[in-house]
């Protein structure tokens, strides 16, 4: 990977699929795909392939804290009735997109239309979405043709160019570098690839579109079996084809029911080999529980910061990267509510077994209320246990947590940042959300010139002066 692309990765942090690129992708000879050819899967499908506008929140998992930003990027038609995918790695853990539109380019034409999210597969790296048409419309999709590709074979990849080229519909030669037959059939390109080409549709020497483009997620934003990230790789029509038929309805980034996930009730970290020298143990591997939640399973059953968990319901735990820590929890959160567990840890180098067992995962901050106003112009949402955790929150700290604090506005002015806990407006404490939407409304009716907002910062309170703009 070059320099390029390891800048990539520091810009854009959370969204490690940006780590990839891009560098110069190496061209398929152009004599395996001549020029005739290239233009027939240009005319014949470039029609499918649309641009997805949208509004991106990214979140910060430990405080809360999230930003927004607006983004573009490729889509392409798979079903006439407007079924589009698009990469994966708008919507994840930590980031999901709203106000999605997709526009499409038809005879020197352009049609903007809303589209709706519908979400991810939980084996497959593409985010699906539905354009909204206001009355019944024809898309042009894409026929897929399930035909396995070879080493070695040449490919052709269509996307659309740069804003700079005005996202102009294009081309790129390729060819499958590798192929890897565990834990499922991949296809590796040997370049890069554009930003605009990722999600884009892959053609064999025949001029059959044989699958998509696409990048698993890394294990740090949540990728687990699959991951693979930081090779271009094609998802083939075969991996496709039943979620074309029948789209997934909720993904990953979109609030789940809590009643579907467990809850054991720890922060871990990796135990690294530094760890298990200092610790005399014979062998590096495990999660070391940092915290335990009082009043939660574990706290229940007897685990105590220090332990160091080894197996977890007979499957053995030897994460010694900070990214394998996201395996455990996903783990526990798929094996279900109410089910009594065994869990095989060292406590102070001794070998100890407990039984635990699981209950519903509380509410995160992920999924947390959240409440948008105008007249201070803050979005608000509820103080969840893990903020208090991830913040040291005493239980006996009521309000509601700053999410963003909007450009330009009073609380901007006032100097409020996201991370703020908002314990009073004015004359009105606020201890949950609903009491902040009941200040507000009060605002609106008297109008003051001026609200005094009581509220912690870190370990100090104190108050900000806020100047709404009536």
């Amino acid at each position: 990977m070059n320099n390029q692309s390891r800048l990539s990765r520091k810009a854009y942090g959370c969204l490690g699929l940006l780590a990839i690129l891009f560098a110069a992708p190496r061209v398929a000879s152009a004599e395996a795909f001549p020029a005739p050819v290239i233009r027939q899967a240009y005319n014949q499908w470039a029609r499918a392939l649309c641009l997805v506008t949208f509004s991106q929140e990214l979140t910060d998992p430990r405080s809360g804290e999230s930003r927004r930003r607006e983004g573009t990027a490729l889509g392409l038609l798979v079903r006439s009735d407007g079924l589009v995918i698009t990469h994966g790695h708008l919507q994840t853990d930590t980031s999901r997109i709203t106000d999605a539109r997709i526009r499409l380019e038809s005879d020197g034409k352009t049609d903007e239309l809303p589209a709706v999210v519908l979400g991810k597969p939980d084996d497959l790296n593409l985010l699906f979405l539905q354009a909204q048409a206001p009355e019944k419309k024809t898309f042009p999709a894409v026929s897929f043709a399930d035909v396995p590709l070879q080493l070695g074979d040449p490919v052709l990849v269509l996307g659309r160019m740069s804003e700079t080229v005005d996202y102009v519909p294009g081309v790129v030669l390729d060819h499958i570098a590798a192929v890897v037959d565990t834990p499922r059939t991949a296809y590796c390109l040997a370049g890069g690839l554009k930003m605009g080409f990722l999600s884009g549709p892959v053609l064999n020497i025949r001029g059959e579109v044989v699958g998509v483009t696409g990048i698993e997620l890394s294990e740090e934003e949540g990728g687990g079996l699959y991951s693979r990230s930081g090779v271009p790789m094609v998802f083939q029509t075969a991996l496709l084809a039943p979620y074309i038929a029948s789209p997934p309805r909720s993904g990953a980034g979109e609030p789940k029911v809590s009643g579907e996930e467990a809850w054991l009730g720890v922060f871990t970290q990796p135990l690294k080999p530094e760890f298990a020298a200092y610790w005399g143990l014979p062998e590096a591997g495990g999660l070391i529980v940092s915290t335990v939640v009082p009043d939660s399973p574990a706290a229940q059953a007897g685990i105590q910061p220090g332990d160091i968990i080894k197996s977890f319901d007979g499957k053995p735990q030897r994460a010694t990267q900070d990214r394998e820590v996201l395996n455990f929890s996903r783990l526990v959160r798929d094996t279900g509510p109410g089910k009594t567990v065994r869990i095989e840890l060292l406590r102070n180098g001794q070998p100890l077994t407990l039984e635990v067992t699981l209950t519903t995962r509380p509410q995160s901050a992920q999924d947390a209320e959240e409440y948008e106003e105008n007249v201070l112009g803050l979005t608000v949402r509820e103080l969840t246990r893990d903020i208090r955790i991830a913040l040291n929150i005493a239980e006996d700290v009521q309000g509601v947590i700053v999410r963003r604090v909007a450009s330009g506005s009073p609380a901007q002015a006032a100097k409020m940042r996201p991370g703020v806990i908002i314990m009073a407006v004015g004359d009105y404490t606020v201890t949950n959300l609903e009491e902040y939407r009941q200040a507000i409304e009060k605002l609106r009716e008297t109008r003051p010139a001026e609200v005094p907002l009581f509220a912690r910062v870190g370990s100090a309170t104190g108050f900000f002066r806020v100047r709404p703009r009536w």
